[in-house]
């Protein structure tokens, strides 16, 4: 029969006793205690200390744990994962697309360490502050060197950087091709500032005189028949355009006696010296050092750490001649050089537009600019 525990409601089966419950029921277990004399402390050997016990491990990982604590730990949360090589162009990319992975390949590798380095150069560039604008002079006095192609890509590769706030003008005595190498076709240009130099009182208005471009520089040429520029023209307009600029690239002309010039020169923060691999560019560069050297002062200051860009312009070069260039231009005190491919675009002597030189001039320019960056950081004052 199957009734319930009153305190539950549990059914439970009414059985018979197991086997052996007799005897169960008649066992008695002896629970005498046995008697202990009196209670006595030993001193044990000395014992070597054990650990502490480990502490309850945390959900989140040590090394995040530091991080989160280290002062730099902004950077750190920034900083990309280091990945392990593998290849992502070519057959071997290829393969590793269904699974297999490679190595890249040298060529690959070379591609990828360029590419680091082009992005640790546009960063220089991106960073850099001072705490006034600072001005590049372009000069070389010898003509068809590249000077005005240089002042428009490197100021517009430093703009595309910087996002802006890069001024591009002409200090050439005489008007300049400046305009024509540039995008656009400003009314208004070097002459007319000059002649409105003391009613700037904004941007907006400054702006009037600018070429507008895509790389978000801005330029200021010559847009027909004006007087010559005298330095204090030169320095009038560069206070100006400094009020409103970080930036400011200075297109020279050909003579370094000239007025015009020596204004551009205490204007300048860094002198940026473009040269063809011909032996009479290279000579002239030569004799623009010497000449600022022998005046003395910050003249010498801007010709001791002139950088020099070696331009390609298309024209066969013998490897030797390029060997004494060289020779020559470390003579002359030159340390810091910096190699411009050949680009179609600019040989095409037309208007100039960042986007359209090949991958490897833009990076060879931003390269430069970093270079020029960097000089400007321990060079201006």
């Amino acid at each position: 029969m199957s009734e319930s525990d009153g305190s539950h409601g549990i059914p439970y089966e009414d059985t018979a006793p197991f086997k052996g419950a007799g005897r169960a029921a008649s066992y008695v277990e002896d629970v005498a205690v046995a008697e202990v004399g009196p209670t006595s402390w030993v001193s044990a050997p000395e014992a070597t200390a054990l650990p502490p016990m480990p502490a309850a491990r945390p959900n989140t990982p040590a090394t995040l744990i530091e991080e989160v604590n280290s002062p730099m730990s902004d950077l750190l949360a920034d900083e990309p994962a280091a990945q392990p090589g593998r290849a992502t162009r070519g057959f071997r990319g290829a393969l590793g697309r269904v699974g297999i992975r490679l190595a890249p390949s040298g060529a690959e590798k070379a591609r990828l360490e360029a590419d680091a380095a082009v992005r640790r150069d546009e960063q220089v560039i991106r960073q850099a502050t001072w705490t006034r604008a600072v001005g590049v002079l372009v000069a070389n006095p010898k003509g068809g060197v590249g000077k005005t192609p240089v002042s428009v890509l490197l100021g517009g590769t430093l703009a595309t950087i910087r996002g802006g706030s890069v001024a591009v003008i002409e200090v050439s005595d005489d008007p300049g091709t400046l305009t024509f190498r540039a995008e656009g076709k400003p009314a208004l240009g070097m002459g007319e500032l000059v002649r409105d130099v003391d009613a700037i009182r904004s941007a907006g208005q400054l702006a009037g005189y600018t070429a507008p471009q895509t790389s978000f520089a801005s330029i200021i040429g010559s847009t027909g028949a004006r007087p010559a520029l005298s330095g204090n023209d030169v320095r009038r307009v560069s206070s100006v355009v400094d009020d409103y600029y970080a930036v400011r690239i200075m297109d020279s002309g050909n003579q370094p006696s000239s007025d015009a010039f020596v204004g551009a020169i205490d204007a300048a923060d860094v002198l940026v010296i473009p040269v063809l691999n011909s032996a009479d560019v290279v000579l002239g560069a030569m004799s623009l050092l010497e000449r600022m050297r022998l005046e003395g002062g910050h003249s010498a200051d801007l010709a001791n750490h002139a950088i020099v860009l070696r331009l390609t312009d298309g024209r066969p070069e013998d490897p030797r001649i390029m060997e004494r260039l060289s020779g020559l231009l470390e003579r002359s005190g030159v340390r810091e050089t910096y190699a411009i491919p050949y680009d179609a675009h600019v040989a095409e002597r037309g208007e100039l537009t960042l986007a359209k030189l090949t991958p490897a001039t833009r990076s060879a320019l931003t390269t430069a600019a970093a270079g020029i960056v960097r000089s400007l950081q321990l060079n201006a004052r």
